[in-house]
């Protein structure tokens, strides 16, 4: 059986974005594009309350983008 080796990038979190919480949503969503407030409930296992906190912070200082599915990161810097 072979295996295929799976290539990583790495995933680089912006140094103003402090909270433990951000940082997971950040990386969450380098990993999946596309969450809903819901995904990244279940996925994070933290409240709808700090998810949207969160997100409205982050979607505040440019990192997030509001879409008709949920929340991705913003492109560009």
């Amino acid at each position: 059986m072979h295996h295929r080796r799976q290539s990583r990038s790495a995933v680089s979190i912006p140094d103003d974005i402090e909270s433990a919480q951000a940082k997971l949503v950040y990386l969450y969503l380098s990993v999946w594009p596309s969450a809903t407030t819901a995904d990244l409930c279940t996925a994070l296992e933290l409240t709808t309350g700090t998810v949207l906190s969160v997100t409205s912070t982050l979607r505040r200082r440019g990192y997030l983008e509001r879409t008709n599915s949920g929340f991705e990161l913003a492109c560009g810097d």
